[in-house]
């Protein structure tokens, strides 16, 4: 079993859910903003999904499921059980292991770069791929490295892109699971409708979709099918 958290409709698994389906593994969807609770964690546990939103990390306030997302993370943490925190997740995961969460310098939203570290290229996460990685990028907030972790991707606007947190759990600031469709389903949501210049940006995004789509594509399924491995491996220890 692994456990899906997420934290709106509009953001959800994409193809990382497809490939870890295809995998034979069996996803169980937890929505905190619709009132669902956090399960407790059992030895049919395989691994942990913690997808984005809108929400900041510090709006507990505001979203009181985020206090017990917190205890949730780093109760997954202490079992080691395997887990990909994706974009609000890798703040998430980086704020349970210390980190301090921040507003970014400037916002990426749209397609960016991000550049594997030494410790990166070695990374299983990231086998087979580029030192150069072009990515989907939807947020405002950024973190601090934990202080035990270890960063894996860095770019030039956000310096960290992607952390590991012991032997199998990850932050991705960026996202690898979106679709052409899911893209255009946040531009529909969070550009508004009145608003040329938001309008316009929402149409260089797709154009850009459309020129990286095969690279975009084949790199996001890489490191899906890489932590499908992952999560495999964790399951033979």
């Amino acid at each position: 079993m692994i456990y899906v958290i997420k934290h709106i409709d509009i953001e959800g698994p994409g193809i990382l859910g497809d490939i870890l389906e295809e995998a034979g593994f069996t996803l169980k969807t937890i929505e905190l903003a619709k009132g669902e609770a956090l399960p407790e964690l059992s030895d049919s546990l395989e691994a942990v999904i913690v997808l984005g939103g809108p929400m900041n990390v510090y709006e507990e306030d505001k979203y009181s499921y985020l206090v017990e997302e917190d205890r949730f993370i780093r109760e997954v943490i202490d079992k080691s059980v395997p887990l990909l925190g994706i974009c609000l997740g890798a703040q998430l995961l980086a704020k349970a292991c210390g980190s301090r969460i921040k507003k970014a310098k400037e916002e990426e939203i749209g397609f960016y770069q991000v550049d594997l570290t030494p410790e990166g290229e070695k990374d299983a996460l990231f086998k087979g791929l580029d030192k150069e990685i072009d990515v989907f990028q939807w947020h405002g907030d950024t973190f601090d490295l934990p202080p035990k972790g270890t960063l894996i991707a860095t770019a030039q606007v956000c310096r960290n892109q992607a952390f590991r947190i012991g032997k199998n759990a990850y932050g991705l600031q960026f996202h690898l699971e979106v679709t052409d469709q899911i893209i255009k389903s946040w531009i529909d949501e969070y550009f508004e409708a009145g608003d040329s210049d938001l309008q316009q940006k929402g149409s260089r995004i797709m154009d850009d979709y459309a020129n990286l789509k095969a690279a975009f594509t084949s790199s996001g399924r890489e490191i899906c099918y890489n932590f499908t491995d992952i999560v495999k491996c964790s399951k033979k220890l």
